[in-house]
């Protein structure tokens, strides 16, 4: 039985090279390998990017409701004796808070709310920095 910290996503195969990913909570996405949709590569840097402005997001708009608040998330996919990855992944906040008091409290923190977010706060970051292991199986019950 899962803990109260686990976390887990359902994946179905819906057609051809698309998948559609899911939550208990009612949520759903859909990914393919071609399309309109997200790619799965896209969705992990969607998901750093999500994550991240979402910390700095909570921590900076606490002074001053942003103007703009946008990130943009970029790497390289590299073929190698590794096989399949990604390098230099870039994270990059266009952030703009309105003139006044709040707005240069806002302005004040936010070079920390990245750094916190990135060194400490964001799951999704965090965890493809420090690695962490992928375990495949494959269930009896299939």
């Amino acid at each position: 039985m899962a803990g109260q910290n686990h976390r887990a996503v359902a994946v179905e195969r819906i057609a051809p090279g698309q998948f559609k990913i899911s939550n208990g909570r009612g949520g759903e996405i859909t990914v393919s390998s071609g399309g309109a949709e997200l790619s799965p590569v896209e969705l992990l840097l969607g998901a750093i990017g999500a994550c991240t402005g979402m910390d700095v997001e909570a921590l900076t708009s606490r002074r001053a409701e942003p103007d703009r608040f946008a990130v943009q998330v970029g790497a390289e996919k590299v073929r190698n004796e590794d096989g399949n990855h990604l390098t230099d992944v870039t994270v990059t906040f266009r952030v703009a808070f309105p003139e006044g008091e709040d707005g240069d409290r806002a302005r004040a923190v936010l070079p920390e709310a990245v750094r916190r977010s990135h060194d400490r706060l964001c799951t999704v970051s965090r965890t493809v920095e420090l690695g962490s292991t992928v375990t495949s199986r494959i269930a009896d019950d299939a």
